[in-house]
């Protein structure tokens, strides 16, 4: 009994706590075209101009989903991103963690029922990247 209302106050604080999340603008789009896009291009096929001759090549982002058994992965993709898993593959994709730190936090649950406080731009880029899937 105990537990339970300690996890229904526990709820209930993350629930005031995101009604007073004010709303963060969709910078998705436009982070994507500043960071993303000279490599991975406008659609996220990995034909940016800045594509040619990458070794490993750039990654076709429409395909993360289709390549994660139809589920897209957006822990994974957030991480990969933000530079988290760097140095663990031998992509030479840059970190952009540091940029889309910049302004506020929102509260994200990656699916694991936790919700989390993440950068609000890298939810919105990531959010995004979802909407290029086929």
């Amino acid at each position: 009994m105990k537990l339970a209302l300690t996890s229904l106050a526990v709820l209930g604080a993350c629930a005031a706590l995101a009604a007073c999340t004010p709303p963060v603008p969709d910078t998705g789009a436009a982070d994507y075209a500043q960071f993303c896009a000279s490599c991975h291009g406008a659609g996220g096929k990995g034909d940016g101009p800045a594509a040619r001759g990458l070794r490993p090549p750039a990654t076709d982002l429409t395909l993360l989903a289709r390549d994660n058994g139809g589920s897209f992965p957006r822990l994974r993709v957030m991480n990969r991103i933000d530079g988290y898993t760097m140095g663990m593959s031998d992509s030479s994709m840059p970190q952009f963690g540091q940029e889309l730190r910049e302004g506020p936090t929102v509260l994200f649950d990656a699916g694991d029922g936790v919700p989390t406080p993440t950068p609000a731009r890298l939810v919105a880029l990531t959010e995004h990247l979802e909407r290029l899937q086929q």
